[in-house]
């Protein structure tokens, strides 16, 4: 197969930011899939952060297989992996894809900060995006063992309980969710 020239490198980039599959896919059958995870762009983005910040989940179910999962936390000159960028921009199937993704490094990818500070649990609640902040939330492992059960004796008992949640900016600003069920009050 052919080396890639710039001009193509810098073409699948655009084709992943614009979701042109059918480009996608021409450069890997003219190229074969290796070059994928080595081209960045002038600020170190990767083929998953074009597809991910952009919502295009039909090239990242392409891509994802092709590429090393390393590339799943690999991060630009910002420090922001594709997560970042897909949480940022609000694309919550993206998000479940490269947190769930079986051979990456899952809930790990929540807790990578950028240069500014933030996680891309961060970026959500920045975004002011509730949906996509409460399911990272869900994903991730606040605690050792499941907090949401206890043990008395052999029985397991599951008990629902609100988890509350504050995230604070770069600038100060606090910002609380809560999630789950409030534990009932007994009078």
């Amino acid at each position: 197969m052919m080396a890639p020239s710039t001009d193509e490198n810098d073409d699948v980039l655009l084709a992943a930011r614009y979701g042109d599959l059918d480009d996608v896919r021409e450069y890997v059958n003219k190229h074969g899939s290796d070059s994928l995870s080595l081209i960045r762009d002038e600020n170190d983005n990767t083929i998953l952060h074009m597809a991910s910040g952009n919502g295009h989940l039909d090239v990242l179910d392409y891509l994802l297989p092709l590429v090393p999962s390393s590339l799943l936390a690999a991060q630009n000159s910002s420090k922001s992996n594709a997560l970042h960028w897909a949480a940022l921009n609000k694309h919550l199937s993206v998000v479940q894809k490269l947190v769930e993704y079986p051979d990456g490094p899952g809930i790990d990818l929540i807790d990578i900060k950028n240069n500014a500070g933030h996680t891309p649990l961060g970026e959500a609640e920045l975004a002011e995006w509730d949906e996509g902040a409460t399911w990272l939330v869900k994903m991730m492992n606040l605690e050792e063992g499941n907090p949401e059960k206890e043990s008395i004796g052999d029985e397991v008992i599951d008990t629902p309980q609100a988890i509350e949640v504050e995230i604070q900016d770069a600038d100060g600003q606090i910002a609380k969710m809560t999630i789950g069920e409030k534990p009932s009050k007994s009078t």
